[in-house]
């Protein structure tokens, strides 16, 4: 009995050193579709409120990819001129401006890989975080690209990042067109419209009652938005 007892307790132990991970799940309809998309398709679209899975969707599919080797790299940005300033006017080195711009993806991509495994892709460079704005001239292959927050991109930034799209590659880009902080008309806004007939470009659609973080956020944002 006491050999027994020690055994499960080394057990239990081994358990709660293993690394957290967490599976994807989709928890509508609207999220299977989106996740659909992604796989069927080369170049995807996304919209929809904050909170409705646009952007935990992809880390989640990153994710998966990276651990079962299928890509070489993820590669995650966002526009960083936000509230008329741009990245040469924020204080310190690259690293330090882009953090936290970038750290909720950061955080999508540790609760699906854990911390010890985003760490080791972080190391060896098939997770990068890269500024939108230092993105020309690079080519990414067997890549899977995210670009965030782009509401608050213009036209030739997301044709910039589309067209960094080497082969066996991905692009997800999603934002909230109703979360704009620029005063051009959106980039993202001019795509939806333009790009919607293409083959093997996927546009998705979120809404507020996709929002999982907490159940009243969809009610108190649609009472806010619309």
């Amino acid at each position: 009995m006491v050999a027994q007892a020690n055994n499960n307790n080394r057990k239990k132990r081994q358990e709660k050193k293993k690394p957290k991970q967490n599976h994807l799940e989709a928890k509508t309809e609207n999220q299977k579709i989106y996740i659909r998309s992604i796989v069927e398709n080369d170049v995807v679209f996304c919209t929809g409120p904050s909170g409705s899975g646009k952007s935990f969707i992809p880390a989640g599919l990153a994710a998966q990819k990276l651990l079962k080797d299928e890509i070489e790299t993820v590669i995650v940005t966002r526009p960083l001129v936000c509230t008329g300033r741009d990245i040469g006017s924020l204080p310190g080195e690259l690293n330090e401006k882009i953090k936290p711009y970038l750290q909720p993806m950061e955080e999508n991509l540790k609760y699906f890989l854990g911390r010890d495994k985003f760490g080791y892709y972080y190391n060896q460079k098939r997770i990068r975080f890269e500024p939108l704005e230092t993105m020309r001239g690079s080519t990414f292959h067997d890549s899977f690209m995210i670009l965030d927050e782009a509401q608050n991109c213009t036209n030739e930034q997301i044709k910039m990042f589309i067209t960094r799209m080497g082969n066996h590659s991905k692009v997800i880009i999603n934002g909230d067109n109703k979360q704009t902080d620029i005063y051009k008309y959106s980039g993202l806004d001019f795509c939806l419209e333009r790009l919607s007939d293409v083959p093997g470009v996927g546009i998705c659609k979120l809404e507020y009652h996709d929002i999982q973080r907490n159940g009243i956020i969809g009610a108190i944002l649609y009472a806010l938005e619309s």
